[in-house]
């Protein structure tokens, strides 16, 4: 075997797989991965997104971020609000996302791409989009989860022109089966196979955004786009249980939050079951203060939360839409990188093939408040690739769709894999918990009697009646100890999937 690719979409996990056959690297399959995940997972991720990569190889590890940046630098005033949309995930379970072209941050995944592949690539990139572009031309077939994701999603696909005839080519929305085609898309991939990310950044591309999105009300300037450019970060450090997790830091708020909870588990014994984890959980929603989101722009943060000290302080006091690609080849480069449009704006920029993101529109995403962020700053994500190492050598790749679930699908399905002894896809596939805004909610499948003690510290607990991709959407790739062998897990709850080279 010469690879594993874990995806969120089967054609978008066996696109990357395809490249690592032909002897592409990691990096090669996942920046292929993505462009595909473009065209079949094309409401949660695309070139108005934004994202971040994790590469190890080596013994080096290097998080480059290429996510959402906050438009303003050419001083354009917003003539238009954010749009209250509520979405669905079910019937007990609401999110409201704010949506319109005042919701349209600077998109980065163009930038990001071509960096990764020009630092670590050995493919071309005029190589790479081939998968993407056949099926956003040909078009594929609506699968089960994509269904589900295009229904929830509806309100907001049906406010403007552009999205609403996209979804719903016959006047309603796709369903499964049915083939959804995006040939702008195509012609926009062919465009970055050709020409790189510098149509999307200063040429007519580029214009384009920023004419449509200013035109209705957005402050998309042809300023920030041009100044866009992707920031290499030193990744957050964290031990547990003899292995070195390193993950996405500031001002990323994910990885540190995800760092500190599995700070505090080595600290509260050996074993991590559901009462450890809804402590962990509750004590990094403590820290998500005000104090803590303007610490994310600074230096300090880390040290403050992670260091020593602290983590035996807070653990005494316990003691009282987006996808993921995750890459591994038989050198053990591994490469992990989620993308996001949010839930999307809804604005679909004519004759680009973009659909810009509503990032600053998501409410998890900030938390001092709308339009608060400065010009230029990146916007702050739950998004975390993560790679597990034990020894120096990689063990363990992944990363998280899923909003604010995010920190806790990376959480658990690292417990799982590295403290419970369980394969990649069934660390994956296990019954998560989530705890926010007072409230555990969990999946079938989660210990009853460790609920019934939760609740027994009056601490709701919202049993859910099946596995929801509310809960998050892994990907993850895991390389043996001892054998070297490969092998994958794909989340069933975002229709994941894994591909073998």
């Amino acid at each position: 075997m010469s690879g594993v690719v874990a995806a969120g979409h089967p054609l978008t996990a066996e696109a990357g797989a395809e490249v690592l056959r032909r002897g592409g690297n990691a990096v090669d399959a996942a920046v292929a991965a993505v462009l595909a995940s473009f065209a079949v997972e094309s409401p949660l991720t695309g070139f108005g997104a934004g994202g971040f990569m994790m590469v190890h190889r080596g013994g080096e590890t290097v998080l480059l971020d290429f996510f959402v940046a906050a438009p303003g630098r050419d001083g354009i005033e917003r003539g238009a609000e954010l749009a209250p949309v509520p979405v669905h995930f079910d019937a007990e379970t609401v999110q409201t996302f704010y949506v319109g072209p005042a919701s349209c941050g600077v998109p980065g995944t163009a930038a990001g791409l071509e960096e990764a592949l020009r630092r670590f690539g050995s493919v071309p990139l005029s190589e790479l989009v081939g998968a993407g572009v056949r099926l956003a031309r040909e078009g594929a077939p609506v699968n089960a989860e994509q269904a589900y994701i295009l229904d929830i999603l509806e309100p907001i696909h049906s406010r403007l022109e552009g999205t609403r005839e996209l979804y719903a080519p016959a006047g309603r929305t796709l369903r499964e089966g049915e083939t959804f085609r995006f040939a702008e898309l195509a012609e926009a991939l062919e465009r970055f196979g050709a020409e790189g990310a510098e149509p999307f950044r200063r040429g007519e591309v580029a214009a384009a955004l920023s004419d449509h999105v200013v035109a209705h009300g957005g402050t998309l300037g042809p300023g920030d786009l041009a100044a866009y450019e992707p920031k290499e970060r030193r990744p957050i450090r964290a031990r547990f249980r003899g292995t070195e997790v390193l993950t996405n830091p500031p001002p990323s708020s994910g990885g540190i939050l995800i760092a500190y909870c599995l700070g505090l588990l080595e600290r509260l014994g050996e074993s991590s079951g559901p009462e450890q984890l809804v402590a962990a959980m509750g004590a990094a929603n403590d820290a998500r203060g005000e104090a803590f989101a303007e610490a994310l722009y600074g230096d300090e943060l880390e040290a403050s939360l992670l260091e020593p000290g602290a983590l035996d302080r807070s653990a005494g006091d316990l003691l009282g839409s987006t996808t993921h690609v995750s890459a591994l080849d038989e050198d053990g480069m591994c490469a992990n990188v989620t993308c996001s449009n949010g839930s999307g704006s809804g604005v679909l920029v004519p004759r680009t093939g973009v659909i810009l993101n509503n990032m600053l529109g998501e409410e998890d995403l900030n938390p001092l408040g709308f339009h608060s962020i400065a010009p230029g700053r990146r916007v702050p994500s739950m998004m975390a690739p993560t790679v597990v190492l034990r020894d120096g050598e990689i063990e363990l790749g992944l990363g998280s769709a899923g909003s604010n679930r995010i920190r806790s699908a990376i959480l658990q399905t690292i417990v799982r894999a590295v403290e419970q002894g369980m394969a990649a896809e069934e660390a994956v596939r296990a019954p998560r918990l989530h705890y926010e805004a007072g409230i555990v909610q969990a999946e079938p499948g989660i210990d009853e009697d460790a609920l019934a003690r939760i609740e027994s510290r009056d601490i709701p607990v919202l049993r859910r009646p099946a596995i929801n991709l509310f809960f998050g959407g892994t990907q993850a790739v895991a390389r043996e100890r001892g054998t070297g062998a490969l092998s994958g897990g794909g989340d069933p709850r975002r229709g994941g999937s894994v591909a073998h080279a």
